[in-house]
């Protein structure tokens, strides 16, 4: 069972005057907080916001139970989950001029859609419908008919597509104006590089693989960020920094990387596929920093990516292949298979 709906993820992209195409509007405006340093405090902040969202999910579930006319005494996370994923009613909720009616297993697959771009549709069904594929067929049909989930196939050649899901602007609005995830997380809606679909789809399973270990060693995870959030933050530090009236471009760009814990080599910033922070089991606050390897990668990729210390992931058919580079080339990091 994923860790999804009783632990709400995820917020939007901002406007960003003079960036790459790449970070385009498919976000809605973060209304987050700066983060400070890493501290118990801001651990149990977070922390603190989980729980908030994760009692409105009992709420939902008591909604259910008084459906039922059936009264038990209060769930723990793994009965809770299963509650969401049996629960048959829906409830209505609102935003603007329209109105949508919700299963609590339909807003979790929302709020797993959203937090990463892009999922697979086989692998929503393993991660977050534990294999039930008629379950997930009948919640993304309504999702879809509801205009809240975008359905692509990733190359039209059919044996090389994969079925992948996005959200829509509208599921990305909804799921922020009902509070479904904590502030300081990002939504996303909308594919932004249809040819890089297949790899933003790869970090949903590079996800759940990394946070079970996480959550194995007692440790909570608190927030995910995808490379479009870092590069975000670092670019619209650097624009305020400008418009002030500094110019020392490169000296800023290396602080303010410094500031968001990104590896600065060789005067060049390096940006992860992927970043989970966590409350480690002794609640301190904990990040990893995960880069999903490709076939294509070359030498001086791979090498840049090992000396930002990232954790290096690649699907099974291209392990051999990097490790083969990575020994010839003899870097120093370990390339795990996903």
């Amino acid at each position: 069972m994923s860790r999804g709906f009783d632990g709400f993820e995820i917020d939007d992209f901002r406007d960003r005057g003079g960036e790459p195409d790449r970070y385009n509007a498919s976000r809605e405006p973060t209304r987050g907080r700066g983060r400070g340093s890493p501290s118990q405090t801001s651990v149990r902040l977070k922390l603190q916001e989980l729980r908030e969202a994760e009692s409105r999910s009992d709420q939902l579930i008591a909604q259910a139970r008084e459906h039922l006319e059936v009264r038990r005494p209060p769930l723990s996370q793994e009965a809770r989950q299963l509650t969401i994923f049996t629960a048959r009613y829906r409830t209505e909720y609102t935003d603007r001029d329209r109105s949508y009616s919700l299963r609590p297993s339909e807003i979790h697959t929302l709020t797993e859609v959203g937090k990463v771009r892009v999922v697979g549709v086989e692998d929503l069904a393993k991660y977050a419908y534990a294999g039930d594929r008629s379950r997930r067929d009948s919640d993304l049909r309504h999702l879809i008919r509801q205009g809240l989930v975008e359905r692509y196939g990733t190359s039209v050649l059919k044996k090389e597509s994969q079925q992948v899901l996005t959200l829509t602007k509208q599921g990305q609005r909804l799921i922020r104006r009902h509070s479904f995830v904590p502030e300081d997380q990002a939504i996303y809606s909308g594919l932004v590089k249809p040819k890089e679909a297949d790899h933003d789809a790869d970090l949903y399973r590079l996800y759940q693989k990394v946070a079970d270990e996480i959550e194995g060693k007692g440790g909570k995870v608190l927030q995910v960020q995808l490379d479009y959030e870092l590069k975000e933050k670092l670019y619209r530090k650097l624009g305020q920094a400008q418009a002030r009236g500094d110019r020392e471009t490169q000296r800023l760009k290396q602080a303010f990387a410094r500031e968001l814990h990104l590896p600065v080599a060789q005067g060049k910033v390096s940006f992860p596929d992927l970043r989970i922070e966590y409350a480690s089991q002794d609640m301190e606050m904990a990040r990893v920093d995960l880069e999903l390897a490709t076939g294509h990668y070359h030498a001086g990729h791979l090498a840049e990516k090992a000396r930002a210390g990232f954790q290096i992931y690649a699907r099974s058919e291209d392990t051999a292949g990097l490790r083969r580079v990575r020994d010839e080339r003899e870097i120093t990091t370990a390339i795990l298979s996903l």
